[in-house]
């Protein structure tokens, strides 16, 4: 574990502040949940909780099916990082974040499908956007997003099928995470 020489008092309500340089290191933000646990030895660890991180299996599997499907690349998302990729998706880009732009935009909830004249986006953090064609469908849980399904495709085009599956997949990863 990184030392940050940084140390806190805990309040009467038993409550420590994370500092403002370690929230912005882990992209914490207001209002995110964390998740509180020790270990054997008897350390408190802190960590930022990711629902999705408990379908991640099912996300996989969702990711390849829809890749197979479609011929298209894959991408799904927290609202962190990428989580899952299948297809012409870059495999290296699991556990990368993501942009601030896809950030942003899943905080408006907007979802892009460049095929009906939206912007494409760069997914990755210090990446440009993928040449080609992209829809982006949010995927939500008790109506908070919780991370997206992206399809890029650099030389197919995106019907209203595609467009729709991403929609659909998106809704049933959203809905494991209600049941």
């Amino acid at each position: 574990m990184k030392a940050t020489g940084i140390v806190r008092r805990i309040d009467e309500l038993g409550r420590i502040v994370v500092p403002k340089e370690i929230r912005r290191t882990l992209r914490i933000r207001e209002g995110d949940p964390m998740e509180i646990f020790t270990d054997t030895e008897g350390k408190v660890i802190l960590k930022k909780y990711s629902p999705i991180e408990d379908i991640l299996e099912h996300a996989k599997q969702a990711a390849e099916v829809v890749a197979r499907i479609t011929g298209m690349g894959v991408i799904i998302t927290d609202r962190d990082q990428v989580i899952a990729v299948s297809g012409s998706a870059k495999r290296d880009d699991i556990g990368r974040n993501i942009s601030s732009t896809l950030e942003e935009f899943m905080k408006e909830r907007r979802n892009v499908n460049s095929t009906k004249g939206d912007r494409k986006i760069e997914i990755v953090a210090g990446e440009e956007a993928v040449e080609g064609e992209q829809v982006i469908c949010h995927i939500l849980s008790d109506s908070d997003v919780i991370g997206s399904i992206i399809i890029v495709s650099k030389d197919k085009t995106i019907t209203e099928v595609e467009s729709k599956l991403a929609l659909m997949v998106s809704m049933f990863l959203g809905r494991q995470l209600e049941a």
